[in-house]
């Protein structure tokens, strides 16, 4: 990475933990509403990052999509869930799987809002925050929007360990879902092949063009 980016990633990367922990949060608290306590007792109903950091998707995947130009995206820690303990196993563990992403949803309009909020004022009273101030937070504000469009896209992809691939489980008849879960061990590789083929690029381009269309 260039020197001048670092300081740039660390807002990203900061922004990102913070919004994965949330993603991880709301997983384990949506599945203690439904009535498995698993990730609740393993303290996974927190935001704190340490609880939920997974070397690879959280801190390698990361670091590879900044060097070569890619959305800051990945994963952490899968939350554990004891479909034994669900009511309604099919409608529970298909909305536990959908509540990270939504949570990144609700995180990026908050964003959004600061951001529009930051941009008026700026507009409108140049002079009422330093430059010092109003850039980084700018660069933050800017870095959430991003980061949890790109976030709640990225998950919802039906490809393990993301969680759109419980959501497919789910809805596919049992003898295709079986078929679908031998892939599984394979996940990894299918993602690290999306990323250096460019694959991600183009899916994320859709969720670009309307951030961009929002800031104006």
């Amino acid at each position: 990475m260039a020197e001048r980016n670092i300081g740039d990633f660390l807002i990203w990367f900061v922004v990102f933990l913070f919004s994965l922990s949330l993603h991880e949060a709301a997983h384990a608290w949506t599945a203690n509403r439904f009535g498995d306590a698993t990730a609740l007792y393993l303290g996974r109903v927190t935001l704190n990052p340490i609880k939920h950091i997974d070397p690879i998707g959280t801190v390698l995947f990361p670091i590879i999509n900044f060097m070569f130009g890619i959305p800051i995206i990945g994963w952490a820690k899968p939350v554990p869930v004891n479909t034994t303990h669900l009511r309604n196993v099919r409608r529970s563990h298909i909305l536990i799987s959908l509540a990270g992403p939504a949570s990144n949803l609700m995180l990026a309009v908050i964003f959004l809002i600061l951001l529009k909020i930051l941009l008026t004022s700026v507009e409108s009273e140049p002079g009422w925050l330093g430059m010092k101030t109003a850039l980084p937070l700018f660069q933050m504000f800017q870095a959430g929007l991003f980061l949890n469009v790109s976030l709640a896209v990225f998950n919802v992809i039906p490809i393990p360990p993301l969680d759109g691939h419980w959501v497919l489980y789910h809805l596919l008849p049992p003898n295709a879902a079986a078929t679908f879960d031998q892939l599984r061990p394979y996940g990894f590789l299918v993602l690290y092949a999306m990323m250096f083929t460019g694959i991600f690029s183009y899916i994320f381009l859709p969720a670009r063009w309307l951030i961009t269309q929002l800031l104006r």
